[in-house]
């Protein structure tokens, strides 16, 4: 059983995911597992994350009227972003975790870069018949090793000029099967126990308390101040678990 202050942190940690999910459309996996990874090891705050992350991307997978067509134009990405987690989730059996608690961290910073910076790929209909499985592959083995859906799926999805509905959309039906992929990955080598489990459910509460707050705030405030300060939060939290797992 978890401590209370364990329980604090986890109900503070999901609300405050949700927030940022609210205002700008994704980030509960990403600030949820860089908070988590503070006080729990990655690979419970990994199975934490299932739940609250699964329904709220459902959700956001299902909203709008572009499934079939995106489906259509991506489903190479998705499926190798999907069938590859599983072997990053082996490392979690075999690597130090101080090691894969760096690379979630190297991975926020990136994130966080090259989104205050504005970098971006340009990816033609042509290049996007290669780049999406390999992009896919990379996206997924990471993912099984750190928990993190976003680098570099995000960018490729990005890249592929999609516009902004169908952008959102897509995002959650990368995080979607990414969450699905991960619980099974997370169940096949016993990492995923009962107790948390039914933790995860409990976090869906405040995540999505928390989704509903972000929304309201959505509507009053600039969503690009808000974007630039999440991802100066997000860049000095990857420092952050950086340092603290350089001390293992």
């Amino acid at each position: 059983m978890y401590e209370p202050v364990v329980l604090i942190i986890i109900i503070c940690t999901f609300f405050l995911a949700g927030t940022v999910k609210g205002v700008i459309g994704l980030g509960l996996p990403t600030v949820s597992l860089g908070l988590l990874t503070v006080a729990l090891d990655l690979p419970t705050a990994m199975a934490l994350l299932l739940l609250p992350s699964f329904v709220t991307n459902f959700w956001q997978a299902m909203a709008g009227s572009n499934g079939t067509e995106i489906l259509r134009r991506i489903w190479p990405f998705l499926l190798l972003a999907t069938a590859t987690v599983w072997i990053g989730a082996t490392a979690l059996t075999r690597i130090d975790l101080w090691l894969l608690s760096a690379l979630l961290g190297g991975l926020l910073i990136t994130y966080a870069v090259t989104s205050l910076r504005g970098i971006g790929l340009i990816i033609n209909r042509q290049q996007e018949v290669w780049a999406g499985p390999l992009i896919g592959t990379v996206n997924g083995v990471l993912t099984g090793m750190t928990g993190s859906f976003a680098v570099p799926g995000v960018m490729f999805l990005q890249a592929i000029g999609l516009p902004r509905d169908k952008l959102i959309q897509a995002m959650g039906m990368l995080f979607t099967v990414s969450t699905l992929a991960l619980a099974a990955a997370l169940k096949s080598n016993d990492l995923l126990t009962v107790e948390q489990g039914i933790l995860s459910a409990a976090a869906l509460v405040p995540a999505v308390i928390g989704m509903a707050l972000g929304q309201v705030i959505r509507k009053r405030l600039p969503e690009r101040i808000f974007r630039k300060t999440f991802f100066v939060a997000l860049l000095l939290l990857g420092a952050y678990i950086i340092a603290n797992a350089s001390l293992f």
